[in-house]
């Protein structure tokens, strides 16, 4: 069993981590010099439509100042290394997805979802789950990003993210009209849809979700109490008479996960250890597995979390690695062939392998 941390971080050298010392600076130097170089202003930049023209655009959570780079690596269950500011809050974009994932895995673990391919309407009685299309979407769907949901929630379409291509970057057609498929056909990385996610869990607990991580995830794993996670100006609902926010699954339109690296890196080790934290079991060990497995039309994509099937993603990291990654240059990488959770934030995109590598080249 792999050493967990507690309420603080232990230290090791990187010689006890089993590093070459003048490597690993290097690697982090090479982090250190390749910010994304988005603006510091993120409320500025999200005004600017960063991700979408006109009113689809418009900013609906809150945003945060970022900072530059900085991160954490993790071997042994210890900090080996780290940068800049790896206590400080910031916004995470879509890392958030992989923790929505982990919030399915306490349904599914507390048998709320007991078959995930069971169409969503069969527990959830909504509105957005209904019809010959909407009423087939399961919630393997929802989570691989096959679901091809039609409809507006939070005043926006599915059609800002038809044609999105997180994968070739090639948005030229994005938000632009096509034919959808059946749902579980047809791959589209569509942050409405996740936010659909995210509205049908809530609706299964039947309690707010950041409620859900505390208790279950966070508080579990020792993490800090400086997270949050947050929601939209427009997305509260009523549950059973109480008013509840519908929590982001990203920050596309502002809001998401808010998060300090440290605490993203006890996320990281709790998938390193497949699920387990100490004595506890706090995700099944099956449910972790699960996450890895392909999508069978994106083989890039597990559960919320990016696989590297047959290298796609990482070239230089071993095949069954898998991270969480957000708009900006956030990075969880959890590498379980050497015991690694590397977290990297604010790093541009086209330099997380070169980084890795230069960690694992490290290794002595």
């Amino acid at each position: 069993m792999r050493a967990v941390p507690g309420k603080t971080w232990p230290t090791i050298t990187s010689q006890e981590a089993g590093f070459d010392a003048e490597k690993l600076e290097t690697a982090v130097a090479y982090a250190r010099e390749h910010d994304s170089g988005i603006p510091l202003s993120l409320a500025d930049h999200l005004a600017t439509r960063a991700f979408d023209d006109g009113p689809w655009g418009e900013t609906l959570g809150p945003t945060k100042d970022r900072s530059t780079t900085y991160g954490v690596i993790v071997r042994k269950g210890a900090l080996a290394a780290s940068w800049g500011e790896p206590e400080r809050v910031d916004m995470t974009f879509s890392v958030t997805k992989s923790l929505l994932s982990a919030v399915a895995g306490v349904a599914f673990d507390q048998r709320l979802l007991s078959d995930l391919d069971e169409p969503v309407a069969a527990t959830i009685d909504d509105p957005c789950f209904q019809g010959a299309h909407n009423g087939a979407i399961t919630w393997r769907h929802l989570l691989q990003q096959t679901s091809e949901w039609e409809g507006t929630l939070w005043d926006k379409p599915d059609m800002v993210d038809r044609n999105r291509d997180v994968v070739t970057g090639d948005n030229s057609k994005k938000a632009t009209h096509r034919d959808l498929h059946a749902p579980g056909t047809f791959y589209e990385y569509n942050d409405v849809r996740v936010n659909l996610a995210s509205y049908a869990l809530l609706l299964l607990f039947r309690r707010p979700l950041p409620e859900v991580a505390r208790e279950f995830l966070f508080d579990p794993i020792d993490a800090s109490d400086g997270w949050t996670w947050n929601g939209y100006r427009n997305s509260t609902v009523i549950i059973d008479g109480q008013a509840m926010l519908s929590v982001s699954g990203g920050g596309h339109w502002g809001g998401g996960l808010f998060v300090d690296a440290l605490d993203l890196a006890r996320l990281g080790l709790l998938y390193l250890n497949r699920g387990r934290w100490g004595e506890r079991q706090v995700l099944s060990e099956r449910w972790v597995a699960m996450t890895s497995e392909p999508c069978p039309v994106e083989p890039r994509y597990g559960f919320m979390w990016w696989l590297n099937t047959d290298g796609l993603m990482m070239p230089s990291m071993p095949h069954n690695s898998i991270s969480a990654l957000g708009a900006g240059g956030h990075l969880v990488l959890v590498d379980y062939d050497h015991d690694l959770v590397v977290v990297a934030r604010w790093l541009d995109d086209d330099h997380h392998d070169e980084f890795a590598r230069r960690v694992i080249a490290a290794l002595a």
